[in-house]
């Protein structure tokens, strides 16, 4: 968190998903490197205390990727959210976004441990019951038939008019990844996410050039740099930015520049859980579709709304990242890392 002496509170997030020392490593990079260089500074510079957060030449000793950049990341978003707050705007008004709705897709429905009958009928239940237009299923099963037969499934439960995404998170070697992708195209699969290793540009070239499937991919990287790489070798279609693993909202607004200056759509990947990207996808003219993952949702004062498919506009003041009051005794947390800053 971050306070100022208006008594503004600005609300940033990041971590990676499991009780481990890494997280603690990232909350210790916000206290001990990057809470110095922000006490006293004008809140409402993010840009310039993004960049002088970014450039500042210690840390880029230790590493341009990973914790530091995650720790800029929860320091960023909550800059971002006292700015929204200051104005007394969302943060994607404030941004300039005037759309009000966009599609969502649901990624909570298709994890590998379910089993394929109950794959299937909770999909039809999503599309027939809630309105859903949107899927995402995970493959990487031993057996890859298994996958296929689950994509199956899925497609005659739901019907020819749903959207449908795989994703592989990383774990296919290329002719694996090539041989899922060749047959990908008989289900109408729309993207074909993170196929292989996040940081094999060449592949994923390979790969995009030999399949007719579109590949998507982003949120295993860390800065525009990467995107750059990525996207200059056609390694990818759809561009999935994360502004928790980026280096904040300032950092995801250049990438989502970057893809659309390249025609790229963008389809921000569901980090930590939905929040600053609802924000996001509403303001940012490149974005197509909004992730849904709902685990968060119940921490959040304004969680994520999403109504027949199509994700709503938030309408409180900031970037929807304002725990609720009663998150921290509940689940046993220590109030976090802040800094102070004169106002916003």
């Amino acid at each position: 968190m971050l306070y100022t002496d208006t008594g503004l509170t600005g609300y940033g997030y990041t971590g990676t998903h499991a009780h481990l020392p890494t997280d603690r490593l990232i909350t210790g990079a916000i206290e001990h490197t990057y809470g110095p260089l922000l006490a006293g500074e004008e809140a409402d510079n993010v840009l310039c205390l993004w960049r002088k957060l970014n450039r500042f030449p210690p840390a880029q000793w230790v590493g341009r990727a990973g914790i530091l950049k995650m720790a800029l990341a929860a320091v960023d978003i909550a800059l971002w959210d006292l700015k929204a707050k200051a104005a007394h705007l969302p943060l994607w008004r404030l941004l300039g976004g005037a759309r009000q709705s966009i599609p969502a897709y649901n990624t909570d429905c298709g994890w590998l441990s379910i089993s394929t009958p109950e794959l299937a009928g909770g999909c039809r239940k999503l599309v027939e019951e809630d309105g859903w237009s949107g899927l995402k299923i995970k493959i990487g099963h031993p057996d890859p038939e298994c996958d296929f037969e689950r994509l199956q499934a899925v497609r005659r439960a739901v019907g020819p008019g749903v959207r449908l995404m795989v994703d592989a998170n990383g774990a296919l070697d290329l002719p694996s990844a090539m041989r899922y992708g060749r047959r990908l195209a008989e289900y109408d699969v729309t993207w074909f996410e993170e196929p292989m290793w996040y940081d094999d540009c060449q592949g994923h070239a390979d790969l995009a050039r030999a399949i007719p499937t579109p590949v998507a991919l982003g949120e295993q990287l860390y800065s525009i740099d990467a995107f750059r790489q990525f996207i200059g070798a056609g390694a990818v279609h759809y561009v999935q930015p994360d502004a928790v693993r980026l280096g904040g909202v300032s950092e995801w607004w250049q990438v989502a520049d970057l893809a659309l200056s390249c025609r790229l759509p963008v389809a921000p990947h569901a980090g930590d859980m939905v929040q600053v990207h609802w924000h996001l996808a509403l303001a940012h003219p490149a974005c197509t579709v909004l992730e849904y993952i709902p685990w968060l949702g119940e921490c959040f004062e304004e969680p994520a709304t999403v109504r027949d498919g199509q994700a709503l506009p938030p309408e409180e003041p900031g970037a929807g990242t304002t725990l609720r009051a009663d998150v921290w005794e509940r689940f046993g947390v220590d109030r976090g890392v802040s800094a102070e800053l004169p106002r916003a």
